[in-house]
């Protein structure tokens, strides 16, 4: 498949939406309702506005069938390292294994070391097994166990 990685639009915020919102593992309350776009797009302007933040798409022919973001992080650990933090990975259902899972996560990965990053980290739902293999399959490693505090 001929998938273009490249930085999400507004015009691409719709079709964001409704891949999250037919997510039913996910459990975030996403919505492909007209009336909650106006939430999504507040949020898009936020990652935009950020120097740090970066939302891409994958483009099939003009059609969004995939995303995710990533947020380039300095901690004064590692003698002051940089690492890049991938969330929201998600390809549209019906195009699954297909590759752009893969081809979305080798942008990602370069962005890293194009921004002199130590290493790439993300999350996965702990009950996505399948989400796991691919990327352990992609070099990841599960070296850390993550806490959430739901705060509304």
């Amino acid at each position: 498949m001929d998938v273009e990685i490249r930085a999400a639009d507004r015009a691409d915020i719709a079709a964001i939406a409704a891949m999250f919102a037919k997510d039913q593992l996910a459990g975030h309350g996403d919505s492909a309702d007209p009336a909650d776009l106006p939430a999504y797009l507040t949020a898009f302007d936020r990652i935009s506005a950020s120097p740090n933040d970066q939302l891409f798409v994958a483009d099939l022919n003009g059609e969004v069938v995939g995303t995710f973001q990533t947020t380039l992080i300095t901690s004064l650990t590692g003698k002051g390292s940089s690492s890049l933090t991938v969330k929201a990975v998600h390809t549209r259902s019906d195009m699954r294994g297909n590759g752009i899972g893969q081809t979305m996560m080798t942008h990602a990965i370069e962005q890293a070391r194009q921004a002199g990053a130590r290493l790439v980290q993300l999350m996965s739902n702990a009950s996505r097994t399948d989400a796991h293999r691919f990327y352990t399959r992609l070099g990841f490693s599960q070296s850390h166990l993550g806490f959430k505090m739901n705060l509304g």
